[in-house]
């Protein structure tokens, strides 16, 4: 049975079917797309239009503009404007491109439109930009005037009307004429004009393809906020992180005032930067310095706590890991983390009890988490997951002056992971003094930053054997 996928092409003047979420082309309608498995997809579509007298589609609308040298192009109209919101910019690549389209995705209640409100009021007071538009789509204008009055970002430049129908958006957009343009959001807008509900595959596709035509006829920046599904998917068709230039995720916890900006896509710089924000009761402010957000400096060495750097995208964070190891209970005890991976915990804790027989483990309730609502999942936490676990067991506190970076093998190896040279830099700039990394981590000939004294380990033993040595001093 052949595995290839399968596209059946209508004859001219009949209707098709297509998802629109895979763009699988099915003989006849189905309700579950044979392709990619989403429900309710398979839509039918009009036949092509054709010229007269032959039978190919209409390719050509417009009179066709002549190719001209790549050199003979300017960048002028294409360099980033700061948006006056620092660390939006840093992972934007240093602003928003005029006639870009950017969706912006989060949970509910996580801040988007807090962000963005705050965007507009920024643009709007840079006096060689032109006007900034806010189209909410789910609240009326009279509750986004009291956020705005809230967190102070009212200004006579930034415009602010209240539409569900893409024409009149587009109806805004010939009246005010804005430089930037944020639409809140893309999932409650609907085309009359075509089938289906807002929020639709159908709809959302259409919505976002005339937005992103009219923000490069018009040179206008679009931001557009989209919701997110309950696996933290963009909702909506795929082909919608496709159309847009730019997809950033809002992420961040409700009980916590640490919310993160992560760049999934980036036609126009790194796709792997994150910003950070504080969310406090008059806004949402940026944080360019986050690292004293994760970190507990105790004066004297605590028993279960060690402090690793994490990588976040290309920026490097010092966070604290605390273990708390309970007494013995009966049965199966509780593994209880927060803000660590589960899996790595519970292969560590199996690690460390090898490496230290006399630490009993399996038997004891462990409460592993971060400081300050940050979420570090990365193999490089390993070894200061470790050494707290240690620490809190044997209850000998970790020098609060040094950081511990590596991954941890199932045999007690200290495996090197990447950029310890930018982790090792971002430490000693926050004042540590001692640091075990994995044998050839720093790199050959990289010399350590001043000030830090750097050890390599190769295994978990040989690092608990220094940690304790550098403890004693």
């Amino acid at each position: 049975m052949s595995t290839a996928k399968s596209k059946s092409k209508s004859r001219p003047g009949r209707p098709g079917y297509q998802c629109d979420v895979c763009g699988h082309q099915p003989a006849k309608w189905v309700g579950r797309c044979p392709e990619c498995g989403e429900w309710g997809s398979v839509v039918e579509r009009a036949p092509a239009p054709t010229m007269p007298g032959a039978g190919g589609p209409l390719a050509m609308r417009t009179p066709l503009q002549p190719a001209q040298p790549i050199a003979t192009y300017s960048v002028t109209p294409a360099r980033a404007r700061p948006t006056g919101v620092g660390e939006l910019d840093r992972v934007l690549g240093g602003g928003v491109v005029p006639g870009s389209v950017v969706l912006l995705a989060g949970e509910p209640g996580v801040g988007k439109s807090t962000l963005l409100l705050e965007v507009a009021q920024q643009w709007a007071a840079s006096p060689e930009a032109d006007p900034s538009l806010v189209i909410s789509a789910e609240e009326s204008v009279g509750q986004v005037r009291l956020r705005a009055e809230r967190i102070g970002a009212l200004h006579e430049r930034l415009y602010l009307a209240a539409e569900t129908d893409l024409s009149a958006v587009l109806g805004q957009l010939d009246l005010i004429k804005p430089g930037l343009l944020v639409l809140d959001s893309v999932q409650t807008v609907g085309a009359p004009d075509l089938d289906g509900v807002p929020g639709g595959v159908t709809q959302v596709r259409a919505v976002t393809a005339a937005l992103v035509a009219v923000a490069k006829e018009r040179g206008v920046s679009v931001i557009l906020v989209g919701h997110v599904t309950k696996d933290g998917n963009v909702a909506g068709p795929r082909v919608l992180e496709h159309l847009v230039d730019v997809v950033l995720h809002f992420e961040g916890d409700k009980h916590a005032a640490l919310r993160m900006v992560r760049g999934l896509k980036n036609r126009f710089g790194a796709a792997d930067e994150v910003g950070c924000f504080e969310m406090h009761e008059g806004g949402i402010t940026s944080l360019p310095d986050p690292s004293g957000l994760f970190l507990n400096r105790h004066p004297e060495p605590v028993p279960g706590t060690c402090v690793t750097v994490a990588m976040e995208g290309r920026r490097a964070l010092v966070t604290e890991v605390q273990a708390l190891i309970g007494a013995a209970v009966p049965g199966s005890p509780r593994r209880t983390v927060s803000g660590l991976d589960p899996a790595r915990l519970a292969m560590v804790l199996a690690v460390v009890q090898r490496c230290r027989p006399q630490i009993k483990l399996h038997d004891h309730e462990v409460f592993a988490a971060t400081v300050g609502g940050i979420r570090v999942v990365e193999p490089a936490a390993d070894l200061a997951c470790a050494l707290a676990v240690a620490s809190g067991a044997l209850n000998l506190g970790v020098a609060a002056d040094l950081v511990a970076i590596g991954e941890v093998g199932l045999t007690g190896e200290v495996r090197p992971v990447s950029a310890v040279p930018r982790r090792l830099a971002e430490a000693a700039r926050l004042g540590f003094r001692h640091a075990l990394v994995p044998v050839g981590g720093a790199g050959p000939g990289s010399a350590p930053p001043p000030g830090l004294d750097v050890q390599e380990v190769g295994n978990l033993t040989d690092a608990m054997r220094a940690a304790a040595t550098v403890s004693a001093r």
